[in-house]
């Protein structure tokens, strides 16, 4: 059987990988001791039980969630007094993100969508495909995409597990589509959110977004009309026009 460490590194699921760094004194285990921690919660290995283990499992998914390594310590003191342990130890737990290389989610696998997961896999970032259309969202038109996901474009997004490493640039065949792709994410954690079209088409999906009780706040951070203002015409300029603007948002420059 594949081991559930393998099939991350296959699929490209994020993980954590807790470690101790440090271990003094009386501690469950030794400097080195290994966990590794999926988005669920669910692990593999141990690096002592307990309330730390349980402790270094909600701050690794919190680093799943952000993207972000981070070090923790941790004392083992009696248990009244609000610490993890009786042991008497510390511990220094390093909890790294593995896998975490930027996503760019394209919803929409036209000319626009295939032009920009061209353009991103040369960057590195890893692409995921939606459209409902298989004709389009196979491996012939995006080769290397890590998958094409076909299917109602609002379902396949609510249950695609986005993160502060997912930029997501929309680009369907239409506003009702883009306006259900973009209900789907707009209170998603992601790094980015563009939408195309023209702004008239933008002020029409964000008036229907009004309707259905979404936040001017969050429609603000929305990228719409996406892409940087370079006069782009054909798909693969305005492939460079959005690319672009997700590097400065990645930099900090937008």
């Amino acid at each position: 059987m594949v081991s559930r460490q393998k099939l991350a590194t296959r699929t490209g699921e994020t993980v954590a990988l807790a470690t101790i760094v440090r271990a003094q004194g009386s501690t469950p285990r030794a400097t080195g001791a290994k966990m590794l921690v999926f988005r669920d919660g669910t692990i593999k290995g141990t690096i002592g039980g307990g309330e730390m283990e349980r402790r270094v499992i909600e701050e690794s998914r919190a680093a799943l969630e952000s993207g972000q390594p981070r070090m923790v310590h941790y004392t083992f003191r009696e248990v009244e007094q609000g610490n993890v342990g009786v042991c008497g130890g510390e511990n220094d737990v390093f909890i790294d993100v593995i896998g975490s290389s930027k996503e760019l989610l394209i919803v929409g696998a036209g000319h626009v969508g295939q032009a920009v997961a061209q353009l991103g896999e040369f960057l590195g970032m890893d692409c995921v495909v939606f459209d409902t259309r298989p004709e389009y969202a196979n491996q012939e038109r995006f080769p290397r995409a890590r998958q094409t996901l076909i299917g109602e474009i609002g379902q396949e997004l609510a249950k695609y597990p986005i993160s502060r490493q997912s930029y997501i640039v929309i680009a369907t065949r239409g506003h009702l589509q883009d306006a259900e792709a973009l209900a789907a994410v707009i209170r998603s954690p992601a790094a980015y959110i563009g939408m195309i079209g023209s702004r008239r088409k933008t002020l029409r999906v964000f008036e229907m977004m009004k309707a259905q009780g979404i936040e001017q706040e969050l429609l603000d951070r929305v990228h719409a009309p996406i892409g940087l203002d370079i006069g782009a015409e054909t798909p693969e300029e305005i492939a460079v026009s959005i690319v672009g603007q997700i590097i400065a948002e990645m930099r900090g420059k937008a």
